[in-house]
């Protein structure tokens, strides 16, 4: 394996706390093809001012997503905090995210037509992004192990690393992200449907003014054809996915704050406000995450033979109670959806539309490969601990812990004070705990 580090536009400059450094890889496309195309990784690297890097531990972070660069902090904000307190932190942007080389409407057209888009993007799954942490990891450590943390997803790469190189581990932490083992996207998404409609009539039980005003947007999108700024559509069913704010820890109270001002008078009549559209245009927009929309259901292939075949769109078929046309036709409280992504997706937004055919290339692609080894992680070495959020929307919980169980001498943190989020919104607490229960001394 090569592997090489450009310091050319490396530099070092300091926010309030922290000093940060900027690093650049190239690394395989595909690594079982060391000597074909290759492609570029950014990360940025955090210590705390007046500590010497040198003499600090790396402590590796995988963002949640798929598709998501790593959190741009501010100085010493949520976890990072406590990581700096004895870690040389790393913040990867995966492959395909941040400033690494991009994956988006603009860039993949050079890659040819949707098939062989497709292809190229088939490269963009944990198990690439374990090879790629495992290949810098050298330049950076000299060949040390490195403490890895894993928010959602990234907790699924933190899995694939323990399933297939976890040699490169000194301790693994998990927020959020212990995946199936072997659970289909059919059996992911049939999962999720009662987590998210408990998580509407909590939504509703705290705001149960939020009931007509929901049925009235909807409403109002079924019959009013609306734009959002940069010529979205705001479909009824397009409405409806708000609900992924329910998935967090202040998500609730953002969704209620949103629709309480969403109309406004005019002289044709009651119309969605341009507040109320511009506030919801950032949260539907996959502009900035397009890889999450494309390769979302693909993080969970794991059959060679079966396609993903939109798995989320035929499950929710089976859900009338999701659908926005009968539930307005009754007295039903509108349901939100959650983290799904869906045909339609392809055909409003506008960072998505042209690639339409790239995402029907992937949904009917065979050919995926198992993502986890239950066998090594049955004889796992490495010190993990995984926080386990009660009833997360986004990550089933019985899964959760039936993984737990699967990886030898894992620790379990299982919570219902935070949500999803609970990596960031519960500042150092979660991270100090994760690292206490890898050394056990809780």
């Amino acid at each position: 394996m090569t592997i090489s580090q450009s310091h050319s536009h490396s530099h070092s400059y300091r926010q309030p706390g922290v000093v940060l450094t900027d690093h650049r890889f190239t690394v395989p496309l595909d690594h079982d093809r060391p000597d074909g195309e290759r492609i570029e990784l950014y990360a940025r690297e955090a210590v705390a001012s007046g500590k010497d890097p040198a003499s600090l531990p790396w402590l590796l972070y995988l963002e949640g997503g798929p598709g998501f660069g790593a959190r741009r902090f501010t100085g010493r904000q949520a976890w990072l905090e406590r990581a700096l307190t004895e870690f040389r932190v790393l913040l990867l942007d995966q492959r395909g995210t941040g400033r690494s080389t991009p994956a988006n409407r603009q860039t993949l057209p050079l890659r040819g037509g949707p098939a062989e888009q497709a292809e190229y993007l088939a490269h963009f799954r944990a198990d690439a992004i374990v090879r790629d942490c495992e290949a810098i990891r050298p330049a950076l450590t000299g060949g040390a192990p490195w403490t890895v943390l894993g928010q959602s997803f990234g907790g699924f790469c933190v899995t694939r690393y323990l399933s297939t190189a976890p040699e490169g581990l000194a301790a693994a932490l998990i927020t959020g992200g212990l995946p199936a083992l072997d659970a289909t996207a059919d059996e992911v998404y049939a999962a999720a449907v009662p987590r998210v409609e408990r998580k509407n009539l909590a939504h509703y039980a705290r705001y149960p003014m939020d009931v007509e005003r929901a049925r009235a947007i909807a409403a109002h999108l079924a019959e009013h054809p609306t734009e959002l700024p940069g010529g979205h559509p705001l479909t009824p069913e397009a409405f409806q996915s708000l609900g992924i704010l329910l998935g967090t820890g202040d998500g609730s109270h953002q969704l209620h704050y949103l629709l309480e001002d969403a109309f406004v008078r005019t002289p044709a009549g009651p119309a969605l406000s341009d507040a109320f559209l511009d506030g919801v245009r950032p949260l539907l927009s996959f502009a900035g995450h397009p890889l999450y929309a494309l390769v979302h259901e693909a993080i969970y292939a794991q059959d060679p033979a079966a396609p993903t075949a939109w798995a989320a769109e035929r499950v929710r078929a089976g859900h009338p109670r999701f659908d926005a046309a009968k539930t307005l036709a009754g007295d039903e409280p509108l349901l939100f959806s959650g983290e799904s992504v869906h045909p339609w997706h392809f055909a409003t937004d506008p960072s998505l539309v042209p690639l339409r055919a790239t995402a029907e290339a992937l949904a009917a692609r065979t050919g995926w490969q198992p993502l986890y080894d239950r066998a090594r992680l049955a004889v796992n070495e490495v010190p993990v601990a995984a926080a386990v959020y009660h009833d997360d929307m986004y990550v089933d919980t019985a899964h959760s812990l039936d993984t737990a169980r699967a990886i030898r001498g894992l620790r379990t943190w299982v919570t219902d004070e935070f949500e999803h989020d609970g990596v960031r919104a519960g500042g150092p607490r979660v991270l100090d705990r994760l690292l206490a229960l890898v050394r056990d001394e809780v």
